[in-house]
């Protein structure tokens, strides 16, 4: 018994009591689920069918059809992201203000329950050439012919906001009711207007919160593939990244392609990420919340 007791005090002096050693699961479900197949792929990528160990990453940046898909993605996933994220604020400074906001929330986030392929569907039938957008256009005399929604940039950009509006909006509305309202409303009894009060006191304060919004946005956005299939235009204007892995390794059973596309994938979101928590430092004031958020 005396053996047991000083055991659990020298593991409880280490901090390995009861309560850490419940994490040991967690870290064993990361390992097998993103460690491994990351460290697989990397060390795949650097096997390839012909040539030295870099002839998968030559091939890629030597192809315009295979290094263009980073640019292509960029430009569908960045607006999006940006989109998302200034349409969140307004949204949940009014939000938060509501009676009922837990209901209101619920509405605003169903799109994530939906899944991008049910998104993508609905925008197929609401927005294609006999949709009833279309349709409602042409009955009121506004067009002389279909707009065209689906099958190019436009959809696979309306589909990233629908599904990807409410992840962003949970994350600011987080940001915003964990700041002290004393804060604002110290503003309003010096004589500042709500415009004033924002840009003086809520912004500083919810930038650092919105680029971490940005950092998980763009990452979500950036890996767009069901959209870009459904919705775009997957060998023409929305041939993402994620298409041209897709096509090495299900298309050409190019694994070692394939993993080193994913790589690149991952290294460009890694910068991207890299660079914006680079901002957030800039800005960061310190906490200025009441433990909320």
């Amino acid at each position: 018994m005396s053996t047991q007791l000083s055991l659990r005090r020298r593991m409880k002096e280490r901090g390995l009591d009861g309560v850490t050693l419940l994490v040991i699961p967690g870290v064993l479900f990361v390992l097998a689920l993103f460690i491994y197949p990351f460290l697989y792929g990397l060390f795949l990528s650097f096997r390839p069918k012909q040539g030295g160990a870099l002839a998968n990453y030559v091939t890629f940046f030597s192809q315009p059809f295979l290094y263009d898909t980073i640019w292509t993605t960029l430009a569908i996933a960045i607006p999006a992201t940006i989109l998302n994220v200034v349409l969140s604020i307004p949204v949940a400074l009014r939000v938060r203000l509501m009676k009922h906001q837990r209901l209101l929330t619920t509405i605003l986030v169903i799109p994530i329950t939906l899944g991008t392929v049910l998104v993508a569907e609905g925008l197929l039938t609401y927005l294609g050439p006999r949709g009833w957008f279309n349709r409602t256009l042409l009955e009121f005399g506004l067009t002389d012919g279909p707009v065209r929604l689906i099958h190019n940039y436009w959809g696979v950009m309306l589909s990233l906001v629908i599904s990807g509006f409410p992840f962003t909006f949970l994350l600011t509305l987080s940001y915003v009711t964990g700041i002290d309202p004393s804060l604002e409303q110290a503003g309003a009894m010096l004589g500042a207007r709500a415009r004033e009060r924002f840009n003086r006191i809520l912004l500083p304060l919810l930038v650092p919160g919105l680029t971490i919004t940005l950092a998980l946005a763009f990452v979500q956005a950036f890996s767009v593939f069901p959209s870009a299939i459904l919705l775009g235009e997957p060998s023409g204007s929305t041939r993402v990244i994620s298409i041209a892995a897709y096509t090495a390794a299900f298309e050409q059973f190019d694994y070692p392609l394939a993993s080193a596309i994913a790589m690149i994938m991952a290294g460009v979101q890694v910068l991207i990420v890299v660079a914006l928590l680079g901002v957030r430092g800039l800005f960061f004031r310190g906490p200025a919340s009441t433990g909320k958020g």
